[in-house]
């Protein structure tokens, strides 16, 4: 793993490439082949390498093209075991919400705004679900970071809802009336997407971080 990581680091490898056979690789790099499949089994899990079943053009271990939801999945297994507690989860997500609103007023375009009003107006459906309710309250977050530009911050954004999404949609199904919970919630969507849209980043600021901490002490992770 460590020979593969430092091909990456120099620019030998990149996504999209494909790894050499089982046979090379193990003489390329001077280990033996289950040693060499379980480093491939652990860049799998990871999410940086793709194994496909096969020979040919469609087969063998390609370098994934984008980011996987290994990170995500490493970082949820962590907070299970507790090596994180609620107060860091908070601080750490209300520093990067606090930066993503005052990013994304400077750089957020009408494309941004359209798309993240839509997904509001999903969010009002009667018929959803709590957890259909999460799943589009996470990706209204992530796409307010994405409207930062910033890559890295929008995958960072959407590792740390994916790892404690399952908290929070037990705890909402856990409400006596989730409904009246999430009016409230889409009442502090829509004053934060206006403060972004304005360019008032101290009050879009301010209004995130309420959100979050509102959204703590109900009994939501």
């Amino acid at each position: 793993m460590a020979q593969i990581e430092q091909r990456m680091l120099d620019g030998l490898l990149a996504p999209g490439d494909r790894l050499p056979s089982e046979r090379e690789l193990s003489q390329l790099l001077g280990v033996s082949r289950p040693s060499l499949r379980e480093a491939l089994r652990v860049l799998e899990a990871l999410g940086i390498v793709e194994v496909r079943v096969g020979r040919g053009p469609d087969g063998g271990t390609v370098f994934v093209g984008t980011p996987g939801s290994g990170f995500a999945n490493l970082l949820r297994m962590q907070l299970a075991l507790g090596h994180f507690g609620d107060g860091d989860v908070l601080r750490t997500r209300s520093m990067l919400e606090e930066w993503a609103i005052v990013e994304a007023s400077a750089h957020a375009g009408e494309q941004d705004f359209r798309e993240l009003e839509a997904l509001l107006g999903e969010m009002d459906a009667p018929e959803l679900t709590a957890r259909g309710f999460n799943r589009l309250d996470t990706e209204f977050h992530v796409r307010l970071t994405e409207a930062t530009g910033n890559a890295l911050a929008s995958y960072l954004m959407s590792s740390l809802r994916m790892a404690i999404q399952r908290n929070m949609i037990e705890a909402y199904e856990k409400l006596p009336d989730w409904r009246r919970t999430a009016r409230s919630v889409q009442e502090e969507h829509r004053a934060i997407l206006h403060a972004v849209r304005t360019g008032d980043t101290q009050r879009g600021v301010e209004l995130v971080r309420h959100h979050i901490i509102d959204f703590y002490a109900v009994g939501r992770p």
